[in-house]
């Protein structure tokens, strides 16, 4: 049977770097393949030959046993290619209808017109169809980024893609609509449409995939069958090594209370109200995780905590003070770190090299600058510290952000942040995009921050890392906690169904539920669990 996808040979070359040597890829038609690597192992550059967003340095393309070239992308769409990229690629001011159809609208007045009504009508239906909670008139700069990945899928879905290239959809799904996307590409392979599934999560690869290929400094180290591989054998191919699969907090008594948030309503960009009413306290030694579907209230909590944005009431303190009194660059002197939600607008400077956004944030430190005077051999040192113990890739200090893969840009952001020496962590998807070998080092540093007596503020999607690294998880559904429940003992279907609103048998601990400041004595007689 020809396959519908053969890479045959490939290699892409750019200067200095061989970001696919020799890769052969071959995916069946009508099934679901797994590509699974290290950041800078070529997957996302592979899928972008594939794409024609680059032409390979050498080897061919053949789809459905004919070789093809692409000159750009719309030539792979045009044979019936589609992509989601890791860094979307949507028009801020345009509507999500608009976006979906972009390229291909529906036409009114004999094709003089957009149709704009039949737009908002068809991807209204196909958001319905696929189970995804948007609003067609929606502009994209106005909604989280999870609402903006699901566009991204609704924009392949709507083109009607035979052979569909998936990269991380289901990072902001919940459990059930990770099984619901499942569902959606068991219905479009039983049609005959073919998926390749680029995933950092092993589990998901191996239930959703047919095949797995396993990319590893640009080359390809292997093929498995998804149905009888191992986790531990996935992993130890991905990096050379054996890799510990999910952490596990030591014992540590919490200290003094680090962050105390009390009533805090806050608001979006739009005016309309986002957090409603939260209140919790993390104290010295302890990971608070927040778990919850992005746009749930949980970027606008945070930025209020992180200085970016005002609150409409209630009070926070820090370290026994009034954080409101506080500026952006003061509570970065503070103490406070951030691992911000989107590492590219909030995170990094993209055309800054990696000394300059090294010191984002403390170039006005003393560590770093003498009478207004940036010492940039200083500035020079720190980033290549954070490269080499970080495994950025390329280990070049003078390459620009924009030119890593989304995964080198998150391990340098969260390196920079962790390298503060920080009081309190406000950690939101902080291995969003990384590989298992960069996920378990961060999960490292985490606890190294806890059990140093940082106080840690962890907001992920991924209900796996944040239930296995918490010691107290909260579950945020439409502004406020649905329920503060204890990592421990809650199963992720649990997870689950308060991420989408819904109560769970038997309640929320209320030791758990009482997030208030208490006194050291109050604490004792708790087990420190306040």
């Amino acid at each position: 049977m020809t396959p519908a996808v053969h890479l045959d040979t490939i290699t892409k070359r750019f200067p200095g770097v061989v970001a696919n040597d020799a890769v052969d890829l071959v995916v069946e038609e009508g099934t679901v393949h797994a590509l699974l690597g290290e950041n800078g192992a070529g997957k996302t550059t592979l899928m972008n030959v594939l794409y024609g967003l680059y032409q390979p340095t050498e080897g061919k393309i053949h789809i459905n046993g004919i070789e093809r070239s692409f000159d750009s992308p719309s030539d792979a769409i045009d044979i019936g290619i589609g992509m989601i990229h890791q860094h979307f690629m949507l028009v801020d001011p345009m509507t999500i209808a608009e976006n979906v159809v972009l390229g291909n609208e529906p036409k009114k007045y004999g094709g003089l017109l957009v149709d704009h009504e039949q737009a908002i009508k068809e991807v209204r239906k196909l958001s319905e169809r696929y189970g995804f909670d948007v609003d067609p008139t929606a502009p994209i700069e106005d909604v989280s980024v999870g609402v903006q990945q699901r566009v991204e899928i609704l924009k392949a879905l709507y083109r009607g893609a035979d052979i569909l290239i998936l990269d991380e959809p289901t990072a902001v799904l919940t459990p059930q609509e990770v099984d619901e996307l499942f569902e959606v590409l068991t219905e479009l392979t039983a049609q005959g449409k073919t998926i390749i599934f680029i995933t950092h999560k092993l589990g998901e690869a191996m239930e959703a995939a047919d095949e797995i290929t396993i990319l590893r400094n640009g080359k390809n180290v292997g093929t498995m069958d998804a149905n009888t591989v191992t986790r531990e054998e996935l992993a130890k191919r991905m990096v050379g090594r054996e890799v510990l699969m999910e952490p596990q907090l030591s014992a540590n008594e919490p200290g003094e209370v680090v962050l105390s948030v009390d009533d805090i309503f806050a608001e979006d960009d739009r005016g309309v109200e986002a957090v409603s009413d939260v209140s919790f306290s993390i104290r010295e030694g302890e990971i608070f995780g927040i778990a919850g579907v992005d746009g749930n209230g949980q970027s606008e909590l945070v930025e209020a905590i992180t200085g970016l944005r005002s609150t409409k009431s209630g009070s926070m303190t820090y370290r026994g003070k009034p954080l409101e009194q506080l500026s952006r660059r003061e509570r970065i002197g503070a103490g406070i770190a951030y691992v911000p939600e989107d590492r590219q607008e909030r995170g990094m400077v993209m055309p800054f090299d990696l000394v300059e956004n090294g010191i984002l944030g403390s170039q006005r430190a003393t560590e770093f600058a003498k009478n207004g005077r940036i010492n940039w051999d200083r500035a020079t040192e720190h980033a290549e510290d954070i490269i080499a113990e970080y495994d950025v890739r390329p280990p070049n200090a003078a390459s620009t952000a924009g030119s890593l893969s989304g995964g080198n840009q998150q391990k340098f952001i969260v390196g920079r942040e962790f390298d503060r020496e920080p009081k309190l962590v406000v950690a939101t998807h902080p291995t969003r995009g990384v590989d298992i070998g960069a996920m378990e080092f961060i999960h490292e540093q985490l606890q190294a921050l806890r059990m140093a007596g940082a106080a840690v503020l962890l907001i992920s999607s991924n209900l796996s890392e944040v239930q296995s690294l918490s010691d107290r998880l909260a579950v945020m559904h439409d502004g406020s906690f649905s329920g503060v429940v204890d990592p421990a003992s809650v199963t992720e279907e649990e997870i689950g169904l308060l991420m989408a609103g819904e109560s769970i048998d038997g309640g929320v601990d209320a030791t758990l539920a009482d997030t208030e400041s208490t006194t050291d004595d109050e604490a004792d007689n708790t087990g420190g669990k306040l």
